[in-house]
């Protein structure tokens, strides 16, 4: 990717952040003297002055790079939005832990540039397509960076699921809900549950109970080969699904969640000479040297 074939760069920005609200000013400045088209979202066109911008989705339509301002789930929200139009996101942090937004404030305009001119790293994420079916009829669709998660909706009640990894029988978990999390996502929620950390172009999936009632129920990794599924034994609308912990669906007992490898690649643009264990010690306090 160079200046010369970008035309025109999508800002997807955190909702309510000041530092945000600082940046994207800045950066529509520094984008125009350039002569790059800049499409907002809607959070990035209010820190601009603008009453209204753009649906993400209408964004990512006609983008070259995504510029997200923002944390881990603003990335999350704007890889959904690409989708598989295999476009390279700079992603700048503005939360907390950050393993998706690697970027510091103080290096955004030094690593602008650098994409700009094609001298940027790219790290290919692998996507997870999610699908629920209902009575063998498919009810809803889904991409996933993270995981898809099969949780209790009532405070104290834990849900029954049977996990199937191809048409081999895992087992039937007793627990809070049940993780289903990609390589990306071992770091997230999954981790919180007991789970691995997955180097992230290894092409596998990890179930990870959550609180199960069974203590050697304990999170196990399945190659991305063949598809994992999930069936909900719970009352109708006693367990929900949530896709990134962002949009999802209640369930009905007897739905299937299906999860497999989607054909959808996230291209993250990564800090030139930092690895993904340069990230793991910063970001989980792990021992140097």
């Amino acid at each position: 990717m160079s200046t010369l074939f970008l035309k025109s760069v999508g800002v997807f920005a955190k909702p309510h952040s000041p530092q945000a609200a600082k940046l994207v000013p800045q950066l529509i400045q520094w984008l125009t003297q350039r002569n790059l088209e800049v499409r907002l979202d809607n959070e990035a066109a209010r820190y601009a002055g603008m009453f209204v911008g753009l649906d993400r989705t209408h964004v990512a339509e006609g983008c070259d790079l995504a510029v997200v301002l923002g944390g881990d789930g603003t990335v999350l929200s704007a890889a959904r939005a690409i989708g598989n139009r295999q476009i390279p996101i700079l992603a700048v942090n503005l939360g907390g832990l950050g393993f998706l937004t690697a970027i510091k404030i103080e290096d955004f305009f030094p690593e602008l540039e650098r994409a700009l001119g094609g001298g940027h790293r790219l790290s290919r994420r692998k996507m997870m397509e999610v699908t629920l079916l209902r009575d063998h009829t498919t009810v809803a669709t889904y991409q996933a960076l993270n995981d898809a998660v099969i949780a209790k909706s009532n405070i104290a009640r834990m849900i029954d699921v049977d996990a199937y990894y191809g048409d081999a029988f895992v087992c039937s978990y007793k627990a809070d809900g049940l993780i289903i999390a990609t390589p990306t996502g071992s770091t997230a929620y999954s981790l919180s549950a007991g789970g691995p950390i997955i180097y992230p172009t290894v092409k596998a999936f990890c179930l990870a109970p959550i609180c199960p009632h069974t203590v050697t129920n304990r999170p196990i990794i399945v190659p991305a080969d063949k598809p994992v599924r999930a069936v909900n034994h719970a009352a109708d609308e006693s367990a929900f699904l949530t896709i990134d912990g962002q949009v999802g669906s209640p369930l009905e007992n007897g739905d299937t969640v299906e999860c497999r490898a989607s054909d959808f690649d996230v291209l993250l643009i990564r800090p030139p000479q930092k690895s993904f264990f340069d990230v793991l010690r910063q970001k989980l306090k792990w021992g140097e040297r």
